[in-house]
């Protein structure tokens, strides 16, 4: 389910609470919305709030942590691709091949992981297990004549096994970081806290504007998480600017 569908079901679930609360507030006998009843309402929502507060707090934080982890692995995976190349190129003529399948390789991972069709889901699998071996095969033999192309070709290999370490990483962490019983305990606080405001006021413009606000905001903030867990798609994808940056110094 989209990020946009969910956050509309939250909304609704919220603002449905506060119109159960309103329509209990209308029901219910004075004596149970005054005095000592009505504190102890406050006390509970207020013990309600904390801990959605306190969740909400906590999925940001590993949704934020997921999208950062993944947005610096992009960096870290075209920096590799970069040097790589250079490495390459300092080897000589003798490297054309190998430096070639690169590029094939990288256009291929952009293509996969940012799909231009909008319709293909990102794919984070790393590269088949006999492409990489013949990527590793083509560097492996390269015959060096020198000191310089003996230290390139060393460091090449490093640096390619770095990267595919980087693509695994990638893969591995690509899991959704917002439990699914965690959201659903932090929407049934809300709808319970928003009964409450419901029923402690009485229902009017102002409140009812109020309360439709509120519910927005919290089916917003539930939207930016999601979308921030999900970070190759939707409208906080990562961007895939420093591969195609990546791309175009290994065009040069």
């Amino acid at each position: 389910m989209s990020p946009i569908a969910i956050a509309l079901i939250v909304f609704a679930c919220v603002f449905g609470g506060a119109a159960i609360g309103i329509t209990l507030n209308a029901r219910l006998p004075d004596n149970h919305l005054e005095g000592p009843s009505a504190e102890v309402v406050k006390l509970v929502m207020g013990l309600i709030g904390t801990m959605a507060a306190v969740v909400l707090g906590l999925l940001i934080a590993s949704a934020k942590g997921t999208y950062d982890t993944q947005a610096t692995d992009v960096a870290q995976l075209s920096a590799g691709i970069l040097q790589l190349d250079r490495l390459l190129a300092i080897y000589g003529p003798e490297a054309k091949d190998a430096r070639d399948s690169l590029r094939q390789d990288v256009i291929d991972n952009v293509e996969e992981i940012w799909p231009k069709d909008g319709v293909r889901s990102a794919s984070l699998a790393p590269l088949e297990r006999a492409k990489a071996e013949a990527f590793y095969v083509t560097i492996q033999r390269l015959s060096p004549q020198s000191d310089a192309q003996r230290f390139a070709k060393s460091q090449a290999l490093q640096v390619a096994t770095d990267i595919y370490h980087t693509r695994l990483l990638m893969f591995a962490q690509q899991r959704s970081a917002v439990p699914l019983p965690f959201l659903i305990v932090l929407v049934s606080w809300l709808v319970l806290l928003f009964i409450g405001f419901g029923l402690l006021t009485p229902l009017n413009g102002t409140v009812v504007t109020a309360l439709l606000v509120g519910a927005l905001s919290v089916a917003g903030a539930l939207f930016l998480i999601l979308e921030m867990d999900r970070p190759y798609s939707g409208l906080m994808r990562i961007s895939n600017a420093p591969m195609l940056s990546a791309l175009a110094q290994m065009n040069q």
